[in-house]
């Protein structure tokens, strides 16, 4: 197993991605803090690691607030003892809109989901790290942050803010033995997707556009490569964002 005696938290674990690792984490071995602002359905994500024979703690938090923020990792580490590993997954869509037509009130909620909650998950956690003497921190960013897309100012925005932050965490605390990585994933089947196509079977045209395989991610591949950056077999990667996209970037 690759992450014995590690500790683990995810936001964003209720569903999607975020649970999909949790599952895979625990699974190997880690002690898993799941996190969501949905306290029902992330207790469901704990009882099924439990019920499989791992440790889990369920926490609710609105990562968009310091307050939440510092007092899930400061429960996890209480908790278990030590955090080594921070997966902040949490995010939301926000609405699409043309630029001029995006309100500030749209554009700041995304910002602050996705991009200060990223900020505010590595501060604090940061300390813990240091302490535990490395760790893992992995970021959710997406290919919305390398490439336009239309309506997307807000969300295109704050993932580029994950990478960039990515890198300045990398660069900062390499020397504490901490590694910093992002995922970039493209078109994933999530109840985030299916909120987007309105409850729509995917467009088999449109998935050939966005995906040289011909298929959309599952949440299950991309908690895979997020178990890589959280184990040692990673130890060498820091400050990069990967791609994991069946080929949209290059089609």
């Amino acid at each position: 197993m690759k992450l014995v005696n590690k500790v683990a938290l995810i936001t964003g674990a209720a569903s999607g991605m975020g649970k999909s690792a949790a599952l895979i984490f625990a699974k190997e071995g880690a002690k898993v803090a799941v996190v969501d602002i949905d306290a029902q359905q992330v207790r469901q994500t704990a009882s099924e690691i439990v019920n499989s024979g791992g440790q889990a703690l369920a926490l609710r938090a609105d990562v968009s607030k310091s307050e939440d923020v510092q007092k899930m990792v400061d429960e996890t580490a209480a908790h278990f003892g030590a955090l080594n590993i921070i997966y902040n997954n949490a995010g939301i869509e926000g609405e699409s809109n043309f630029l001029s037509n995006m309100t500030e009130e749209q554009f700041d909620r995304v910002i602050a989901i996705n991009l200060r909650g990223v900020f505010l998950g590595m501060k604090y956690a940061l300390p813990h790290l240091i302490k535990a003497g490395g760790g893992s921190i992995i970021n959710q960013a997406s290919i919305a942050g390398l490439v336009a897309a239309r309506g997307g100012a807000g969300y295109c925005a704050s993932k580029a803010g994950v990478i960039a932050l990515t890198r300045v965490a990398a660069l900062e605390y390499g020397r504490y033995n901490i590694r910093v990585n992002a995922i970039c994933p493209g078109a994933i089947e999530t109840p985030m997707a299916q909120r987007i196509r309105k409850g729509q079977p995917p467009n088999p045209k449109a998935i050939q556009r966005i995906s040289v395989l011909g298929r959309m991610a599952e949440p299950e591949e991309i908690a895979k490569v997020a178990l890589f950056l959280a184990s040692d077999d990673s130890s060498f990667a820091t400050g990069a964002p990967f791609i994991i996209d069946g080929g949209w970037t290059v089609s």
